[in-house]
This record gives C-alpha cells, structure tokens and sequence, in this order.
C-alpha cells in the first residue's frame, strides 16, 4: 500500500516538474527586443541630495529622458508620458525612471524636489538628476546618441530631444524594430503610440 502511495505522489510531482520546468525557462527568456549597446555610466545627483550611477539601476528596467524644469515646449507633455509609466509600474521596485536635466546651472536637487512634487511622482525609483552642465551635454550626445544643447534663439534657451531610452536589468539600451525590421533604438516620449509601446516593452523586460 505504502509503494503504491509512493509512486502515485512520485507521478504527480513528475507531472508538476514537467509542467512548471517550461514556465520558469520562459520567464527568463530574451525577449526579441533588440540590444543597442551598454548604457554609458553616468553619475549625479538626484532631488534628495543623493549621488546615483548607472550601477544604481542593475537589476531594474528603467527609461531615461533629458529634460529641464523651466522648459516650456516638449519638457511637460515627456513629463506626463512619465507619470503615465509610474502609474502603470507603481509599486514594482524593478522599474525606475532616470530624469536629466539639461539645465543644472538652475536645476539645482532643491528645485527639482519642488518640480517632482509638483509633477505627483511618487515611485522611489524615480530620480532626477543634475551635475555638471558640460557632463550632461557629453553624456547626451555621446553616451546616448541624444541632441542637447544650449539655444538662446530656443523657447526656454535649449533644444533636446524628446526620445525615451529603454534599459534592461543588465544595463544595455534595448529597442523594438520597426515594421521593416529595423531597430527603432529610441521611444518617441510625445506620442501616445510612443508610450504604448514603451509600456509593451518594459513589460517583456520585466520578465526577463
């Protein structure tokens, strides 16, 4: 009685095995998502005061934007494109975002203490960050491939783009490809399209 016992239970746990074996391989799968390159390293200062470098973000998906508070043209709608991604992931401390102003001489940690608690943000992992002008500028256009730049003709007195960079656990800039199978390696961060598929993607990286 006690042999036919054991094997039943024996058969049932084979049973499980065989099942939950596929589940857990797929969880930690690479997704199709493209692979751009490591993420620059980058270290500055947050809203709190605090240093934060890329090493930070191991182990988190995380989207970067360059910014800057007084913007009066693309900076607000990015902004709220953001808090669509912190309501949608709030609460997950595998997701963060990186804000980076392009503007540090004014965008001091205390002002942008003011402007994330006027914008609602709330998710620990979602810093903004300053440092030295120059630096940023550099880690912009060299380190991401993203224009920022100083435009006294420009509303606001800069020009950046409005483009979302998607990073994985392991620090690498990661991309869908576009309907011709090329990879699109940004996110537009003003269109809703934009955002949805930004929002698919953390989603897979997530689970990986």
């Amino acid at each position: 009685m006690k042999n036919k016992s054991y094997i039943g239970i024996s058969f049932i746990i084979l049973i499980f095995g065989i099942w939950a074996v596929p589940k857990i391989v797929a969880k930690f799968q690479k997704s199709d998502l493209v692979e751009i390159g490591p993420v620059p390293s980058f270290e500055l200062t947050d809203q709190n005061g605090k240093t934060i470098t890329d090493e930070d973000y191991l182990g988190k998906v995380y989207v970067v934007e360059f910014f800057f508070s007084t913007c009066p043209t693309i900076c607000p709608k990015m902004n709220q494109n953001m808090l669509k991604l912190q309501k949608e992931f709030y609460g997950n401390p595998e997701f963060g975002i990186a804000s980076i102003t392009i503007n540090p001489k004014y965008d001091t940690p205390q002002v942008l203490k003011e402007h994330a608690e006027h914008l609602g943000v709330k998710h620990y992992n979602w810093h903004f960050l300053t440092g030295d002008q120059d630096y940023i500028f550099n880690l912009a256009e060299k380190g991401f491939n993203l224009y920022a730049g100083e435009n006294k003709e420009a509303a606001g007195g800069f020009e950046h783009s409005g483009l979302f960079a998607l990073i994985d656990k392991e620090g690498k800039i990661r991309c869908r490809k576009d309907e011709y199978g090329n990879p699109i390696l940004y996110y537009d961060g003003l269109e809703d399209e934009g955002v949805e598929a930004i929002k698919e993607d953390i989603k897979k990286l997530l689970e990986e």
